[in-house]
């Protein structure tokens, strides 16, 4: 009952006609933003941090207005995904696998109308979590030394053998190249150059929005040319912008169960929405089974992602409110904004600064409700870029590409190795080697050294720590399941194929 009491107490702080406006501004900006290819939650984020404290927003306002944008990213990455394979952020790239699809098949209204009821109920189920187990499950994501940081990252990259269908070995080799893209820079312990090539320009690695544009972007816009002619459509937009009932009963089970996991994997420091996705999307397929279609357009193939990446979203709020601990990258960002105003996360905040927690908490209800009111209505407008010819589409992804990359930070480098990835991309897939493995190798490669190192510094190099806690033990038990997951499925397949 007290619970109940503070809730209201936040909504009544939400409610107010000033916030619901900074909430439906902060949505709609974070939904442009989310499908603008590459930027994500954490540069809208992070761009407007400044703008809210230089316009003197009290700390509960500017939190609501950081996280409608948080929240409108995860919801506006899935529009790019779907209509130009170009996922808007990392947690967009599970998404694309079977919604870029849908979009070829003449259904990119529905996959995009599902994408936004999915998302509203992914993040509905994490903010209900963050209400009813937020001091619960804080405790709980304690537990997770840095040991079993890395053996979850691990365990993320081996759900990859299940993501492509039958080609584990490219799938490996894509992720692997991702992580050795991830050593590029300063080593953050020893301060040495690795893989830099005396170059100035890769001394701080290089940027994700660099290798997103490049390997997505770039290289769709090379097979873009190569398929189509000028002044045609890449694809047809479909009668229907809207699912129906058979349809939402169809991916209800999918959006039910990805919310939930996608809210556990939030609450985990560090782990994030792109983690979410993809064990999300592999759970699914796995339970599918060969009655699905995953990746040549199967419905809860959208579903479960958009699920997952907003329950995440939602879940992060979790550890930063109870820990001060940041749940992502983007609530890292928005701890930066507390401490512009001289407060500081942690089990205190919710004592001492009730309206500040509380009224955050409400506007996640808030702000979901208002985006999934926006998107639904907007489908079909969406769903009307695959109208524009190409002689329009591929100058105008070109030119967001490149100033999204230029805006990092401001060198023709970047430009020159965006459109250098883009080729080498193109080239990779041309070979079916999947990119989603590669992006996600990279988004994961900092996360697995930091943490093991981490790790090693706490057991004085002792290797036993990666293996002596109950977590890591089940968490390497699943990954060498999965491992062995594509040799399983395959003799699986040669035993009981029914004969012709």
């Amino acid at each position: 009952m007290e619970t109940f009491n503070f809730l209201m107490h936040g909504f009544a702080v939400a409610s107010t006609p000033e916030n619901l406006m900074i909430a439906l501004v902060g949505a709609f900006i974070g939904t442009v933003v989310g499908m603008l290819p590459g930027l994500g939650p954490i540069n809208g984020v992070a761009i407007l941090l400044p703008f809210a404290f230089a316009l003197g927003l009290p700390p509960e306002s500017a939190l609501i207005l950081l996280s409608a944008v948080y929240l409108g990213c995860e919801y506006g990455g899935r529009i790019s995904a779907i209509l130009l394979n170009v996922p808007g952020s990392a947690a967009a790239v599970m998404t694309s696998l079977d919604g870029n699809p849908l979009a070829l098949q003449g259904k990119a209204g529905i996959a995009l109308s599902i994408s936004a009821v999915a998302s509203f109920i992914g993040a509905t189920i994490a903010t209900i979590g963050v209400v009813l187990f937020a001091p619960l499950l804080a405790n709980w994501a304690v537990s997770f030394g840095p040991a079993e940081y890395f053996v979850l990252m691990v365990f993320a990259i081996t759900c990859l053998s299940g993501l492509v269908g039958d080609q584990p070995i490219k799938t490996a080799v894509s992720a692997l190249i991702g992580l050795g893209l991830a050593t590029v820079g300063v080593d953050a312990v020893t301060g040495i150059y690795r893989f830099t090539f005396d170059s100035v320009n890769l001394s701080d690695g290089i940027q994700f929005t660099t290798i997103v544009i490049g390997f997505f972007s770039v290289s769709e816009i090379l097979i873009l040319l190569e398929k189509t002619t000028t002044g045609h459509k890449v694809i047809e937009q479909g009668k229907r912008s809207l699912l129906n009932l058979k349809e939402f009963m169809f991916t209800l089970g999918a959006m039910l169960r990805s919310g939930l996991m996608g809210f556990v994997v939030g609450i985990l420091p560090g782990a994030g929405a792109t983690i979410a996705s993809a064990m999300t999307y592999a759970s699914e397929r796995k339970i599918a089974g060969d009655k699905g279609t995953f990746g040549d357009g199967d419905l809860r193939g959208v579903a479960s992602p958009e699920a997952a990446n907003n329950a995440s979203a939602c879940g992060s709020f979790v550890p930063m409110l109870t820990l001060g601990v940041p749940g992502s990258g983007t609530t890292a960002v928005m701890m930066g904004a507390l401490t512009l105003y001289n407060i500081t996360p942690g089990p205190q905040l919710f004592t001492e600064q009730p309206d500040i927690v509380w009224g955050l908490i409400a506007s996640l209800f808030i702000c979901n409700v208002i985006l999934l009111v926006m998107n639904i209505p907007l489908v079909g407008l969406f769903a009307k870029l695959l109208n524009v010819p190409n002689y329009i589409l591929i100058p105008a992804i070109a030119a967001v590409s490149f100033v999204g990359v230029y805006s990092i930070h401001s060198t023709t480098f970047d430009l020159v190795f965006m459109v250098a990835l883009g080729v080498f991309g193109y080239f990779l897939r041309k070979l079916n080697f999947p990119l989603s493995a590669l992006i996600l190798g990279y988004v994961l490669g900092e996360l697995m050294e930091s943490n093991l190192r981490r790790a090693l510094s706490i057991s004085q190099g002792e290797l036993s720590i990666l293996w002596g806690s109950p977590i890591t033990m089940v968490l390497w038990l699943l990954a060498i399941l999965m491992v062995f997951m594509p040799v399983l499925r395959s003799i699986y397949r040669r035993k009981f194929r029914p004969a012709i």
